[in-house]
């Protein structure tokens, strides 16, 4: 009846999961003890999990983003701990098999659920604010992409407490991970996580391409469009070309393992390289879904903090396009060493020596925007500098490695390692973290913490040069990938200096955790009563902070890059005397129940279940035929509604543009 699943699957005998589970099982209870004992299950159901709302949606993103990202970097420290203890005549604390299995989860979790969703939370919540929508194109849609990726949530962290996750690296190369290899449930845990939350990440890349071409605000042409937005725009562009290569790279490798098929195993005439290519022309797309957005909360910060307009505008566009194009033309670069040849390698290194080019275009622009402002070092600019510094070293081994010679050189050793956290963190991480300081108050009316948002900083920027400087120095003396114990007694120092660093940035985590709770405990000191003065430069401006859930009660007119500016020469828009209603989408519980149909799908195709399968599979099918017959799924906010809302926040918004023409040029 449960297909392969039996209690010796649970594994209670290892104390490290045993200890974990039992913490996560009693953070449970209390969680769920709390919401009930204060009453809040009503106000969850109705207002967050059958949301609609593009801001709620991607405060929930961000959210899961953040607990993920707690997950992920307990992994990490985990691994920084073992080797640090794991040198020559010591095998530190961990059994090679649980290793692997965190070192696997460790990159899985960082780019699927901590980094994506935390973009795409912030993506979802900016750009219809910056090109003035009311919500994105599809709203339910944009709900459904977001219970499509809390299935793959779940069924990661399902795999810590029932069976066990892949032990073959965050890419999953066959043969390791075919059947013959990885016989346990570990790789179908790996390939149903990522399908599901693939599939919401594709649909939210045609959501937002959507949502931008078809519903800016009048005027707003696409030369008129914020950069946070021109990055998002091409973003979408690439999710929608990248994500079906992942997507078609793992159904046939689950064809493998199901089916006996034969895609990437060496009988029969498979090819296991055939799946390292699909799986890095998805993946090195993927580097610039993580990054492009990140350039454009910079080049708003920059601008913002610098009191002047973004030098260079339509250069940082055309740099943007450019770089959407290139990052299909340099996948190869990840596998120079299989043996492509002479010329297919210089292609690539050629490819990947030019993907430089723009983005130095885009530094540059970074650095003459800043050059003679008034630059004020808040701590969204204190993101951005560290970025600039930071993912330059990043980009300049990336150079390096981009020349085949040295590559095969270097390519299996932890200066690869190091070279990809250095990009990665600083050109996406450090981003978010800015984006999440920076628009913080145009979401929740109130700011973050200052002081508290200064120490996570410096704590996450000391911790990544102390944790990530020391491995391009072990790659240079030959320590390679995925060691779990070495011989070596020249490594262990430097190992140790890395570990020193994890806590740097474990405290970077919790100080990040601290501003946020202290924030809310304080907000009604830190209330932002002049709107938000940080966000004047594109539509954000012309609706309260927090946005009413319709955002614009009447979408403003936009005649130049600069919003605010042209609004500020000609001055405030009059009050409407009446307004019209809006057409709003009503809230909805069925993504959330699809979502679940989903999980239970997914999670009896991992342990055979068939019966489940089957059932799971109707239920989902017949979820979507009832609600497409559905009438009753929009309605209109009435003009006297609008206008008792918007009472306040007009006269909150003058404030916000009176304190604006004080101190902005």
């Amino acid at each position: 009846m449960f297909g392969k699943l039996t209690w010796a699957d649970v594994p209670l005998h290892e104390p490290i999961i045993a200890v974990t589970l039992a913490g996560i099982v009693l953070g449970g209870v209390a969680v769920l003890g709390a919401i009930t004992y204060f009453r809040k299950w009503t106000v969850l159901w109705n207002d967050w999990i059958t949301s609609v709302d593009h801001k709620r949606i991607g405060i929930m993103y961000i959210f899961v983003a953040i607990v993920m990202l707690i997950r992920g970097f307990a992994d990490a420290i985990m691994m920084r701990t073992q080797l640090a203890l794991a040198g020559p005549g010591h095998l530190g604390y961990l059994p090679p098999h649980h290793y692997d299995q965190i070192f696997t989860a460790h990159g899985v979790i960082m780019i699927f659920f901590a980094a994506t969703p935390f973009v795409v939370g912030l993506m979802n919540i900016v750009v219809p604010l910056q090109i003035g929508a009311r919500d994105m194109a599809y709203p339910y849609l944009n709900a459904f992409s977001f219970w499509l990726f809390v299935v793959g949530v779940v069924l990661v962290m399902l795999s810590l407490g029932v069976g066990e996750f892949a032990q073959t690296g965050w890419v999953a190369y066959p043969p390791l991970s075919d059947i013959k290899f990885s016989p346990g449930v570990g790789v179908d845990y790996y390939i149903w996580s990522l399908q599901a939350s693939g599939l919401g990440t594709l649909l939210t890349g045609v959501n937002l391409f959507v949502t931008i071409l078809r519903m800016r605000a009048p005027g707003m042409t696409l030369m008129k469009m914020p950069i946070f937005t021109w990055t998002v725009f091409v973003t979408s562009v690439i999710i929608i070309a990248a994500f079906p290569i992942l997507t078609v790279a793992l159904a046939a490798l689950a064809l493998d393992r199901y089916l006996g098929f034969h895609f990437y195993t060496n009988e029969f005439g498979g090819n296991p390289t055939m799946y390292v290519n699909l799986v890095w022309a998805w993946g090195h797309p993927e580097v610039y879904i993580l990054v492009l957005p990140s350039f454009g909360i910079f080049s708003e910060v920059t601008s913002t903090f610098a009191r002047k307009k973004l030098f260079g505008y339509k250069s940082m566009v055309g740099a943007t396009l450019a770089i959407g194009i290139l990052s299909f033309l340099v996948w190869l670069h990840h596998f120079f060493t299989m043996g492509s040849g002479a010329d297919v390698n210089s292609f690539f290194g050629i490819m990947t020596m030019i993907i430089a080019v723009p983005t130095g275009v885009k530094i540059f622009t970074w650095l003459f925007t800043i050059y003679r402002g008034r630059v004020e070092f808040t701590t969204p600019m204190l993101w951005t500098l560290a970025f600039l510094v930071t993912f330059t070293i990043g980009g300049m081994t990336g150079v390096l490695l981009a020349i085949p010679g040295a590559d095969f050189l270097l390519h299996n050793s932890l200066f690869l390692v190091a070279h990809f956290h250095n990009t990665v963190i600083a050109g996406g991480l450090f981003g978010y973290f800015a984006g999440l300081n920076y628009w913080f108050p145009k979401v929740f009316g109130f700011r973050l913490n200052e002081r508290l948002g200064k120490y996570s900083f410096w704590c996450w920027v000391i911790g990544f040069y102390l944790a990530f400087m020391p491995l391009y120095m072990l790659g240079f003396m030959g320590m390679t990938r995925r060691l779990n114990h070495y011989d070596n007694p020249a490594w262990t120092p430097y190992l140790q200096v890395a570990w020193v660093g994890a806590v740097f940035i474990l405290a970077g985590i919790g100080l990040l955790i601290a501003q946020i709770l202290v924030s809310i405990r304080e907000r009604k000191q830190n209330l932002d009563v002049t709107g938000d003065p940080w966000n004047a430069r594109t539509l954000e401006w012309s609706t309260s902070s927090p946005p009413p859930f319709y955002n614009f009660a009447v979408v403003p007119r936009v005649d130049a890059v600069d919003a605010f500016y042209a609004v500020k020469k000609r001055g405030l828009p009059p009050r409407p005397k009446k307004y019209e209603p809006i057409h709003m989408p009503r809230s909805t519980g069925v993504p959330f129940i699809l979502g679940v149909f989903i999980l239970l799908l997914c999670f009896a195709l991992i342990w055979h279940i068939w019966w489940l399968v089957g059932a799971s599979f109707v239920a989902t099918i017949a979820t979507v035929i009832v609600r497409s017959y559905n009438d009753d799924i929009d309605y209109y906010v009435l003009a006297d509604e609008i206008a008792r809302i918007e009472k306040a926040p007009v006269a909150l918004m003058k404030r916000d543009l009176n304190h604006v023409y004080a101190n902005t040029d």
